[in-house]
């Protein structure tokens, strides 16, 4: 009767030699003797023997699983559902999955500052994706002195210590403001929440914008939640304020463009006749919208290859820089 061979430790036993032999036959340790390593392995095929990836992962010291953390400081109604959350958590999934590791997903209210260092010290995954900095940039800064695998999807500001990956926030809000002006835009309104990095870079692009129209355009700044249930509050308090309606509305997101829409709607206004509306991100709900929204183009799928790859670099101890993608203009029928 043939052994069953489930370990390491029994297939160790057939061959007649130690088990951290056979381990470094089956990784293809060139410590061990050439014919003894085909021998091993040519043992293993015959009782289909295939190291489990706990076994692996004890051996490189791995957990196999990777961790995806959205932090909520600045925004703590958001949910996971958010659709730029579940598109970007889609594909990252994907891309892991793929290069065989799982995904452990966490959203964070942080009301302290060492909520990272200590999901870090918890040492239950190799290494962690943030999706957004929220206005938890120091703590990222703070923890990347010390700890190489993590990688934040986000803007990027000369001098800080974390590695980002994101668009060119800046161009964008620069891009999609300049294309309301040159549609005819004077009175522009941006929606948006500056505490977070991504949405103050590109409210500093649209003030350029404004800034190069030579004083021929206002640009009026409003806070506005990113959660749809909030959004629509504020974009209707702000209406109900102002002395008059804006004929161009920037909104630092497509969520908030398409919630600005049905407010727009719902008072008898239409767009993008009296109002031309633009967001940012380009998610698949801008090209179902009706109107089409009209919006400046993430790649998100691109983004989400370069955070696994440069955090796979950096789980090997391979440092990396910070990305900087570029925005995409994608013209609809609301502006």
């Amino acid at each position: 009767m043939t052994d069953k061979v489930r370990t390491i430790y029994d297939l160790a036993r057939v061959a007649g030699v130690s088990a951290a032999t056979v381990s470094r036959s089956l990784a293809g340790k060139e410590v061990v003797n050439n014919k003894t390593a085909d021998r091993i392995r040519k043992l293993a095929e015959e009782h289909g023997f295939r190291p489990s990836s706990v076994a692996r992962n004890l051996r490189t010291r791995r957990r196999g699983a990777i961790g995806v953390i959205i932090p909520l400081g600045h925004e703590r109604g958001q949910h996971i559902s958010d659709p730029f959350f579940m598109t970007l958590i889609g594909h990252l999934a994907d891309e892991l999955t793929e290069r065989g590791f799982d995904l452990v997903l966490s959203r964070v209210i942080p009301d302290r500052g060492n909520w990272l260092q200590k999901m870090i010290d918890a040492d239950r995954v190799d290494g962690f994706i943030i999706i957004g900095q929220s206005d938890q940039s120091p703590v990222l800064d703070k923890v990347a002195e010390t700890y190489l695998p993590i990688v934040a999807w986000g803007g990027f500001i000369q001098g800080q210590i974390h590695c980002s990956i994101g668009t060119d926030n800046f161009l964008g809000g620069r891009l999609a403001t300049r294309h309301l002006i040159e549609r005819g835009c004077r009175e522009i309104a941006f929606f948006g929440d500056p505490k977070a990095i991504e949405l103050a870079l590109r409210l500093e692009g649209a003030r350029a914008a404004v800034g190069e129209a030579g004083g021929q355009v206002r640009l009026v700044e409003t806070p506005t939640h990113l959660a749809s249930e909030l959004s629509g509050a504020d974009i209707a308090a702000f209406l109900d304020a102002a002395e008059r309606v804006p004929d161009g509305i920037f909104a630092a997101s497509d969520l908030i463009a398409l919630t600005a829409i049905q407010v727009l709607t719902g008072r008898g206004l239409s767009v993008p006749e009296d109002v031309k509306v633009i967001g940012y991100d380009d998610l698949p709900l801008a090209r179902s919208s009706v109107p089409q929204l009209s919006t400046i183009r993430q790649d998100i799928a691109d983004g989400a290859r370069h955070l696994v790859e440069g955090l796979l670099k950096r789980i090997e101890g391979r440092p990396t820089g910070s990305v900087v993608l570029n925005p995409e203009l994608v013209v609809r029928s609301s502006t």
